[in-house]
């Protein structure tokens, strides 16, 4: 690193470490005149280890009408097993950078090499504005790091002229019109070219209506440009829920259901100490904290933030596999936990957080006991646990438990009887595929299996007692690769929320 980029450590508020490097002017630009564009390209080294923030402050004079970046970095070869070079770009206005505050103007993180902005329009992203004067910021986040460093170039070119005008956004109603109270089929964790998807917005509502589902939101990585992009896409057969992808060193965290234009900062580790401040921003901005892929094998993806601050945990990501296969054995520790503790327990969410085809959108989907088809009604479904999971809208269930009186509990429900009451817990399935393996999960672990016919669809009786099962919930699985012989079970087809069991 050369001395002229010498490193000034900063906290940011308490917040990972940044580089700030020395700032970009442009000279005599107060000359110059509409029409007219000066550049400057700004290049540097990164050594491992560099802090997850470089800053390069760029001194934006008056009459800029648009302001674009481009970037390149170096990409060596690196050892088997070694990380590469993997560096992701955004920018900050002239209201600062300030951890939290009003100077976001976008992030793309590694999806887009270059990007633009003005009062009129930016690259998805992004967001349209005025241009103003005042120290700009683009951020460089360097992912990771080769052994021998990261080589970038930041080339900044202002265009002069007009400012011209910022069209105000519009943003999606709050309410569709629904079946009233009924199972209302939805994805949560979704991504279009407003950050590192390929599908439009157009394509991914098209995608959503095709999978059966009655709602979607939006979670672009660390952007709300999205928010404003669904425009004429929405209808009384689909709800559009604006949210974010938090996307942290440290973990993903999806901010369900936020208030449309509302930005909810990333730049933090778990060691500092600042998640709990995000999260009751996620709350006061209307919106549900769902820590996402937990177990993702990804860099970063890796949740270390704990579950004190979720409302609910995604425990089912795209096609079932090995790190899902983890996070639903951790989930249901923590049912046993709140079965002997205070009672809070946090609820299971499946998303597809599908990015372009042929990744499906709606694998998996949460189905949600609803009110009606709003955003407020599906969050206190899910904040209830009163959802169930399934890999298509082809696969329906209901799922209780009756005791001898008739009284009844559904998925979330308390069945309210003494610890020796015989209780019989039902579950009736469709569509679940050849021959799928049904079980009954309790607090001891799996008390029940059985399989069911070639048809998918059955239903499946199971007595026990509170005393015996403190909790049951129920998993749907295709048949195992091999024939169960190793006791692993088959991926998911389907799977449920607890019934609780007993009097408290």
């Amino acid at each position: 690193m050369q001395r002229r980029d010498v490193l000034r450590l900063s906290a940011l508020a308490g917040a990972a470490g940044v580089l700030t490097l020395d700032p970009v002017s442009f000279a005599q630009a107060d000359e110059a005149d509409a029409g007219d564009e000066k550049a400057r390209t700004i290049t540097g080294h990164l050594p491992t280890g560099s802090p997850d923030f470089v800053y390069l402050p760029v001194e934006v004079p008056s009459g800029v009408r648009e302001i674009a970046v481009s970037y390149t970095y170096d990409k060596p070869a690196v050892p088997a097993g070694t990380q590469g070079n993997a560096c992701d770009i955004g920018i900050f206005d002239e209201r600062g950078t300030e951890l939290g505050g009003r100077g976001f103007r976008g992030w793309s993180g590694g999806a887009r090499t270059e990007f633009a902005i003005s009062a009129a329009e930016a690259t998805p992203g992004y967001l349209a504005g005025p241009v103003r004067a005042g120290t700009w910021h683009v951020v460089l986040g360097p992912y990771t790091v080769a052994p021998q460093g990261l080589d970038y170039k930041v080339t900044i070119t202002l265009r002069f002229g007009p400012p011209g005008t910022t069209p105000k956004p519009v943003y999606p109603p709050q309410r569709a019109k629904g079946r009233g109270r009924a199972w209302y089929r939805g994805d949560s964790h979704l991504h279009t070219v407003h950050s590192d998807g390929k599908r439009t917005p157009a394509e991914l509502a098209a995608a959503a209506r095709a999978a059966g589902l009655d709602f979607i939101t939006t979670t672009e990585h660390n952007t709300t440009s999205s928010h404003g992009a669904f425009e004429g896409l929405w209808g009384d057969d689909l709800l559009i829920i604006t949210g974010e992808e938090i996307t942290t060193r440290n973990g993903h965290v999806v901010a369900l259901g936020i208030t449309p234009g509302t930005f909810i900062d990333w730049r933090y580790r778990a060691r500092d100490n600042r998640f709990g401040q995000f999260a009751r921003k996620i709350r006061q901005s209307g919106g549900l904290v769902i820590p996402a892929h937990p177990h993702g094998t990804c860099v970063g993806c890796n949740w270390k933030f704990g579950f004190n601050e979720a409302d609910a945990v995604e425990v089912w990501n795209a096609d079932f596999g090995p790190d899902d296969e983890a996070t639903v054995l951790e989930w249901d520790n923590t049912l046993v936990a709140a079965a002997g503790g205070d009672g809070r327990w946090l609820p299971a969410v499946g998303n597809s957080d599908s990015h372009r085809e042929p990744s499906p959108v709606g694998l998996p989907q949460t189905v949600v006991l609803a009110d009606d088809l709003s955003r407020d009604a599906l969050q206190d479904g899910i904040r209830s646990g009163r959802c169930w999971i399934a890999e298509s809208s082809e696969v329906d269930l209901t799922f209780e438990a009756v005791d001898g009186r008739g009284h009844h509990a559904g998925v979330a429900d308390r069945l309210a009887v003494a610890a020796d009451a015989e209780v019989t817990v039902r579950l009736k399935v469709t569509g679940a595929g050849a021959s799928p393996q049904v079980r009954f999960i309790t607090d001891q672990g799996p008390l029940y299996t059985t399989t069911l016919s070639d048809s998918g669809s059955g239903t499946v009786e199971w007595k026990t007692t509170p005393s015996y099962a403190a909790y049951v919930r129920a998993e749907i699985r295709h048949p195992a690769a091999d024939g169960g012989a190793s006791g692993i079970p088959g991926p998911m087809v389907a799977l449920t929320n607890p019934i609780w069991l007993g009097g408290r």
